[in-house]
């Protein structure tokens, strides 16, 4: 008989009100013990307010938290094996990176020659090992972050929790920061609960992604499950940019009722079949180019094509056009109903 696993982190019924404002509005998630798991959504939606009440920094209005088979809704944050990075990275400036590190283990009485090991071990994850002497001030962003991340794991908690910790990053860096990040998480085999607003970030680094909605979970998947069957048009429209068609125009495009998603990479631009438009912009963005494209049937609709003839477009604005796709990529998007 096959054992059946606990999660990392079970939330039932999970509420908290502030006031007459339900910020996370009753959710019920699992998240498997050593999953890089990413709770996506826009500011407001209650991801961050779901991070603090599994952190123990907010208490639910209603519903439980579980760490393992423990149920922690009312400890405190010290109580829980867990630790948290935030943006700001909360460095101790007048502290070197190795005292940095070392602060939490001798906070709780672990003997300096442990701290040392523990905490030359926790650098050497997340590539740092040689920098224990500098000061935060001496280093760069990505390296900070890194720091921060590294005293975070040096307590070797359950359950890492990440608030949007590469927000202060530039674009370059913060690109290279989420592979190395994914790579210490397979590394050190910790779960990982990840909170962006970013949605490249999230299809990124995780292996399955919450996506949020006025306080609820508007669809949990795979990054794949959740870019190529939208469960929703607001999941379609905030991860990655979708066409999304209903009423008159999606009977006249697909021939039945009801509401479509098609990704503007599986849009085909042709001069004779398909549907008609007039392309009302041209977008260059480098490695591909952005049509829009005013359909006749009522609609506006975007393409993208990849650069591959040296970044001349396909059409020009006012040119009279055909969009087609296959029926494979198309994506009937369901009725939801919200209790």
């Amino acid at each position: 008989m096959t054992a059946v696993s606990v999660p990392a982190i079970r939330l039932a019924g999970l509420r908290k009100s502030f006031g007459a404002v339900d910020a996370v509005a009753g959710i019920d998630l699992e998240i498997a013990d050593g999953e890089f798991f990413s709770m996506l959504g826009p500011s407001g939606s209650g991801k961050t307010t779901v991070l603090r009440m599994i952190a123990g920094f907010e208490l639910p209005t209603a519903g439980t938290v579980h760490l393992g088979d423990r149920d922690v809704t009312r400890l405190a944050p010290f109580e829980r094996d867990v630790n948290t990075v935030f943006q700001d990275y909360a460095l101790f400036p007048h502290m070197t990176v190795q005292e940095n590190v070392e602060y939490g283990l001798k906070v709780r009485g672990v003997p300096r020659s442990a701290r040392r090991a523990q905490a030359a071990e926790a650098l050497e994850s997340v590539r740092l090992d040689g920098f224990g002497g500098r000061r935060p001030a001496a280093m760069s962003g990505g390296q900070r972050q890194r720091v921060a991340l590294a005293r975070a794991l040096v307590n070797r908690p359950k359950v890492l929790l990440l608030d949007e910790p590469l927000g202060a990053l530039d674009l370059k860096l913060r690109e290279q920061m989420q592979v190395e990040l994914k790579a210490i998480q397979r590394e050190v085999g910790i779960t990982f609960v990840f909170v962006t607003h970013d949605q490249d970030e999230a299809l990124t680094m995780s292996d399955r992604v919450a996506v949020f909605e006025a306080g609820r979970v508007a669809q949990v998947g795979t990054p794949a499950e959740v870019y190529e069957r939208p469960a929703s048009s607001f999941v379609a429209g905030f991860v990655g940019t979708s066409n999304v068609f209903t009423g008159d125009v999606a009977t006249a495009l697909f021939k039945r009722q009801g509401t479509f998603s098609v990704r503007p990479e599986k849009v085909d631009l042709t001069a004779d079949s398909g549907a008609p438009g007039v392309v009302a912009e041209v977008v260059y963005a480098g490695a591909v180019t952005r049509y829009v494209v005013d359909l006749d049937a009522g609609s506006r609709a975007v393409v993208v094509s990849q650069n591959r003839h040296n970044g001349a477009p396909l059409v020009t604005r006012g040119d009279r056009v055909h969009l087609s796709w296959r029926d494979e990529h198309v994506v009937e998007i369901p009725s939801v109903v919200q209790s």
